[in-house]
């Protein structure tokens, strides 16, 4: 069984930068894809970044992002700290949600299907004021 707890949450200006980070219990946890999902009010859950076990391969890139945070979000990994980072600058009021960490063996070509993680975090605010 694998535990994710999120911080770095809170309240932010547009154009602010904050950075969320998760941390993973478990000590398999540099084999797992994890992910970033957000929800906002009203909103369907969508994924905002993901980053594989792996470096990647000719055939798929080691991170994704949702056109909407590309250039603006950046997600890394540090498995000696069984932690997963989602650095968030310039950001706006669209984004506020409530962010969700996730986590799991999938295929890469699953990285951005919130069905196809295991494990979830149970979710931190970020909210964005204009």
């Amino acid at each position: 069984q694998v535990q994710l707890v999120e911080s770095g949450g809170g309240l932010v200006q547009a154009g602010g930068s904050l950075r969320l980070s998760c941390a993973a219990s478990g000590r398999t946890f540099s084999m797992y894809t994890m992910g970033w999902f957000r929800q906002a009010p009203g909103k369907k859950r969508e994924n905002v970044a993901a980053i594989n076990w792996s470096v990647g391969s000719a055939n798929y890139s080691p991170t994704t992002y949702a056109d909407s945070v590309k250039g603006r979000f950046t997600i890394s990994r540090d498995n000696a700290k069984n932690t997963v980072y989602l650095q968030k600058n310039n950001l706006k009021p669209e984004d506020a949600a409530v962010y969700y960490c996730a986590g799991g063996s999938l295929p890469p070509q699953s990285m951005g299907v919130s069905e196809a993680y295991d494990y979830w975090g149970q979710g931190i605010q970020v909210t964005v004021s204009s």
